[in-house]
């Protein structure tokens, strides 16, 4: 082979592996619990839509809104086991599994601020002890995205811990309830959809539903005239975590573009929760409702309360012994408590 006939071949191989490189795609199946035209739903979008740009196509995703595939609860062992490919619900969903899967959803009496939970996930140790939980069943945690502190709602004052004595409100199940009944409340597990009625009849006197932005949009303030804000109690993140065969699987750009785009939409969340938190309060005196904005010594008496519970849920499991620890560690490091 001559020279010349050797630089043409160089030069169309490296075409050839160039082009063999470009050609690589990846198309992933991803599940939410988020309305599509709910805040998280439109943060979700923005998600998928940087991703598809950024990666100029060679990335595809079909995302399922609602848990329009599965039970909300489901979707993780769905995407497990082959069904889909990746989970964007909450770890919540989980803890009859393994009760640490809680210290991943919601950290109450934990932190303040979104902010300060993603910098536990992505400089504290977070990432690396979610794994630990997560790798056993088969799944990787990528990111986690959490708008801001839930407000609760209530037809009664709710002044401060007092106020919670015989308060009778809709809760989530599991740790939120050990909490509030700690505090002399009287915490009833039921479904989203039963609230409304719930607090017409006077089953319940208050509910924790989600952010005051949305309370304000699912209309609860039509009936329940009190409110916390900002909140103090709980803060629930959703993640995304994918099987860790297909994620193992993804050219290292193509990673790189998904965590750089949800990064980009969990700062965006915690923007607009902000934002729209705001402009709801401002709508609220017209509405005839009241917001207390508990004291810092009646926060510390919830967060006592919280760290009650969170020793006790750390004797459950050794996993869950470990994620507590690494809050408790970091929540000293950045000058937070304890």
């Amino acid at each position: 082979m001559t020279r010349h006939s050797l630089v043409a071949a160089t030069a169309i191989g490296l075409v050839l592996s160039a082009g063999s490189v470009a050609a690589q795609t990846t198309k992933l199946s991803i599940q939410n619990h988020q309305a599509p035209e709910s805040t998280s739903g439109r943060m979700i979008a923005d998600f998928v839509e940087n991703v598809t740009r950024m990666s100029g196509g060679d990335i595809e995703i079909e995302m399922f809104y609602s848990a329009s595939v599965v039970k909300s609860a489901e979707t993780f062992d769905a995407a497990a086991t082959g069904i889909l490919d990746c989970d964007m619900t909450n770890g919540s969903y989980q803890t009859g599994k393994n009760p640490a899967f809680q210290f991943v959803a919601d950290t109450m009496g934990g932190y303040d601020s979104p902010l300060e939970y993603q910098a536990w996930v992505n400089v504290g140790g977070g990432r690396e002890q979610i794994n630990a939980l997560y790798n056993p069943f088969g799944m990787t945690f990528i990111g986690a995205a959490v708008g801001g502190q839930e407000s609760l709602s209530s037809t009664r004052p709710l002044n401060g811990p007092a106020d919670l004595e015989g308060f009778k409100f809709r809760s989530p199940p599991g740790m939120e309830s050990e909490i509030f009944a700690k505090l002399g409340a009287s915490p009833i597990v039921m479904d989203f959809t039963e609230i409304f009625t719930a607090l017409e009849t006077g089953i319940i006197d208050g509910a924790d539903a989600s952010s005051l932005a949305n309370n304000v949009g699912l209309g609860i303030y039509d009936i329940a005239k009190h409110t916390t804000y900002p909140g103090f109690h709980s803060m629930s993140a959703d993640h995304l975590a994918c099987r860790t065969e297909v994620w193992d699987a993804i050219p290292d750009a193509h990673k790189a573009i998904i965590e750089t785009a949800h990064r980009a939409m969990a700062m965006d969340l915690m923007m607009n929760t902000l934002v729209e938190n705001g402009e709801a309060l401002a709508t609220l005196p017209d509405q005839g409702v009241v917001v207390y904005d508990w004291s810092a010594e009646d926060r510390a008496t919830f967060r006592a309360a919280a760290q009650d519970a969170w020793s006790e849920w750390a004797e459950k499991t050794p996993e869950t012994a470990a994620i507590v620890q690494s809050h408790r560690d970091f929540i000293k490091r950045i000058g937070l408590g304890e």
